[in-house]
């Protein structure tokens, strides 16, 4: 398992659009989400252990978010030819099993993980509600095996920063994971 670094997108961004399928053929976009307070974009995936270890603390996250105004949504950009545990119906059952309250999507082009200059999963973008991007970074500093807990401070305390109407908040520091799956030849330009 490569430990990949987030390439930090600019804050104050405007979250880049798409109209992406969720796992059941639904297309969504960003308008068609409620961002009352903020939205949190994460590109994830279903076979990275770094998106596993996270994942009961995710659900708990997001289902305190919408609590708090804020929409969550998460996206799978891999290659799914090469990595078939990370297609749409995989998707679907891996939601299932983690009781995920949030629109799963499937970036198949990968043009949506290269706009938000997506590197790893997971990858964590936190917009307000003008969708201005305000944090861009790690969930924790938990990865698999280094012994410490999941909290989801980090990212956390941004939610909670950003809520109150502080302008900046730092520190923002990378999330780490597993690199994205990239399509050969469609690789970013941004490593």
């Amino acid at each position: 398992m490569a430990a990949t670094e987030s390439t930090m997108l600019e804050l104050g961004t405007l979250a880049p659009e798409f109209k992406l399928p969720d796992i059941d053929g639904n297309l969504v976009s960003i308008s068609d989400l409620k961002v009352d307070k903020g939205l949190l974009v994460m590109f994830i995936c279903n076979h990275c252990p770094f998106v596993k270890h996270l994942n009961p603390d995710l659900k708990i996250f997001t289902d305190n978010l919408k609590k708090k105004g804020i929409e969550a949504i998460a996206i799978s950009s891999n290659d799914i030819e090469n990595y078939p545990q990370d297609s749409p119906e995989m998707m679907k059952k891996f939601k299932e099993e983690n009781e995920y309250n949030f629109p799963y999507l499937y970036d198949e082009s990968q043009e949506t993980a290269k706009a938000y200059m997506a590197a790893c999963t997971p990858d964590f973008f936190l917009f307000n509600s003008d969708l201005t991007l305000y944090y861009r970074g790690q969930f924790d500093e938990s990865r698999p095996g280094n012994g410490k807990p999941v909290t989801g401070n980090d990212l956390g305390k941004a939610v909670n920063a950003m809520l109150s109407g502080e302008v900046d908040y730092s520190p923002q520091l990378p999330s780490i994971g597993c690199n994205i799956k990239w399509k050969k030849g469609n690789e970013p330009e941004y490593f």
